[in-house]
């Protein structure tokens, strides 16, 4: 360490993905008391950043802690994979809704090495309690990321990385991640995180933005807030005339009710997860649903998917057939656009982006047939508006997690279904990105007339058509009808 006052000095930091350059020539130093966040576009490097730091991926340069701060470096990553009681990760999208598969999910208990540890001094704040006997993968957001949080803990780190930790969350679960956060800094732990511009803990006191193809750029915390106001938000023009061909495909059928749920009631064992849901969405119409994490909402579109066995044992319409009169579920899913970031986490990355998004026109998770002519077009369409047309042969786990996000949509929107339900489509991106998301996704439900379901923790960042909302707390109803601004 050439000075005695820094904490971590990094020189001409370099990171490559194959054939791909994603980080070159990084260099900065903290001091004591500093802490870092990394900003930047979607594709930009922060994941990569992050992860150097940790000491998770390979890098060239020079990377040096003080003492023997890089002994108890801890990884928090955004997406939390474990292990079921098999030993094994093998998990399927569907198993969270199916009680008896899911007792093959650890328990937080489990996972945190006993009933004892959630009353340790070190994790009272994070009120673990009412969990110890829940299954990981039926955990909200929220809940998830207060465990793997916990768990990192555990490990006494005296440098903690966390990467894009605030995704997911609702307001309430923001702001408890922001206090302990916050609280670890004043203990003394050095904290970098990959985030957005905005969400950024009041600890942190410096910050690296990155950009793709420019130098990144490493500034005093007070010098990056002064300019955020001032930073353009560059969007790219909608190629309207290619949207225009791609949705002039006929997805067929006229419904009166595309969804109608009434008194629907599920649980599992004890747990009652919804509880007297009625609710009737027409075609054409957009709806946000809302609710904080926990609140049912995955639950609740579950049952539109056909993913959850549960809709069996209630009444509910999908596309003015009920539930259970002999239909199958490709029957249902052939007219549904899906993306939420459970599909993300359980797709198998190693498909190349065009694969992922032809998988959309069979509804399989992944390519398992042969693509026609007039089908590879359409999804070489499809890239062309998401700005994804360069990588139509890079594997999605070569892409940033903005870019991943970006490719599924297309796969949702492919085969130009009359009901898109799209759950957080927008989580991590930066601003320019979303905006863009937003405009092409408000588009496409008002040129081809599609019914929409719309979800995120954030009620200001939707498309401008959704004009609806059901909201949804402790699996009960307590708001449904007209959006006010």
């Amino acid at each position: 360490m050439e000075n005695a006052e820094h904490i971590l000095e990094v020189n001409q930091l370099s990171v490559r993905k194959a054939s791909l350059q994603v980080l070159e020539n990084i260099s900065f130093s903290l001091k004591q008391g500093d802490h870092l966040a990394i900003t930047g576009a979607a594709g930009s490097g922060k994941t990569s950043l992050a992860l150097a730091l940790a000491g998770r991926i390979f890098f060239t340069g020079q990377l040096q802690y003080a003492g023997n701060l890089n002994e108890r470096i801890v990884w928090v990553e955004q997406e939390h994979h474990f292990k079921n009681l098999s030993n094994t990760s093998n998990f399927y999208y569907q198993q969270r809704f199916n009680s008896m598969d899911a007792e093959d999910a650890i328990t937080v208990a489990a996972y945190l090495g006993g009933r004892h540890v959630a009353e340790m001094e070190l994790l009272r704040p994070f009120d673990l309690g009412r969990l110890l006997d829940e299954p990981l993968i039926q955990l909200s957001n929220g809940e998830n990321k207060k465990v793997q949080i916990a768990k990192a803990l555990l490990a006494s780190p005296k440098v903690l990385v966390l990467d894009q930790p605030f995704v997911g969350l609702d307001v309430k679960a923001r702001a408890f991640l922001h206090q302990r956060i916050n609280e670890l800094a004043d203990k003394g732990i050095l904290i970098i995180l990959a985030t957005h511009s905005s969400e950024i803990p009041s600890c942190i006191t410096q910050v690296i933005s990155l950009e793709k193809s420019k130098p990144a750029v490493f500034m005093e915390r007070r010098a990056f807030d002064n300019q955020l106001p001032s930073l353009p938000v560059k969007k790219q023009p909608l190629n309207e005339a290619l949207l225009k061909r791609v949705l002039n495909i006929t997805p067929g059928g006229q419904f009166n009710a595309v969804i109608q749920m009434k008194e629907v009631n599920v649980s599992y064992g004890d747990k009652k997860i919804l509880q007297q849901v009625n609710w009737e969405v027409k075609e054409g119409g957009r709806w946000l649903l809302s609710g904080p994490n926990g609140a049912g909402k995955s639950t609740l579109l579950s049952l539109i998917t056909a993913d959850n066995p549960q809709a069996y044992a209630n009444e509910i319409y999908l596309f003015d057939r009920k539930r259970g009169s002999g239909e199958s579920i490709w029957d249902i899913k052939k007219r549904i656009g899906y993306l939420s970031p459970e599909l993300i986490l359980f797709f198998d990355s190693s498909n190349s982006v065009f694969e992922a998004v032809a998988s959309g026109l069979f509804d399989t998770i992944g390519l398992f047939r042969q693509v026609m002519d007039e089908q590879m077009q359409r999804v070489y369409d499809w890239l062309e508006l998401l700005g994804l047309r360069s990588l139509a042969r890079k594997r999605l786990n070569e892409l940033s997690a903005g870019e991943q996000r970006r490719a599924l949509l297309a796969r949702a929107l492919i085969k130009n279904p009359p009901l898109l339900i799209l759950d957080e489509p927008c989580q991590g991106l930066d601003d320019e990105t979303e905006d863009g998301l937003l405009e092409l996704i408000n588009a496409v439900c008002v040129a081809g007339n599609k019914t929409l379901i719309y979800v995120t923790h954030y009620a200001n960042k939707r498309p401008e058509c959704v004009d609806r909302i059901i909201r949804l707390e402790k699996g009960r109803v307590i708001q449904s009808g007209l959006l006010e601004n």
